[in-house]
């Protein structure tokens, strides 16, 4: 159960600083396409929803290791 345990909680954090930097990257992009540079914020939007997309699978697998860690005691 431990090593479910820490597995879980490692990809959670991990996870948790994949949001922060998608957060800090749209904000560039936001600042590059107020400078004119509209394609690059659209193309920096599109790689930034890939980690949308994988975030949600990354949260259910993370509750599920968290149910399996909880019913192995």
């Amino acid at each position: 159960m431990q090593d479910v345990s820490l597995l879980a909680s490692m990809l959670k954090r991990m996870n948790e600083n994949q949001l922060a930097l998608g957060a800090a990257i749209e904000e560039l992009s936001n600042w590059v396409e107020q400078r004119g540079s509209t394609e690059v914020a659209q193309n920096i939007r599109g790689a930034l929803d890939t980690l949308d997309e994988n975030s949600g699978f990354i949260t259910l697998a993370l509750a599920s290791m968290a149910a399996e860690g909880r019913t192995e005691k």
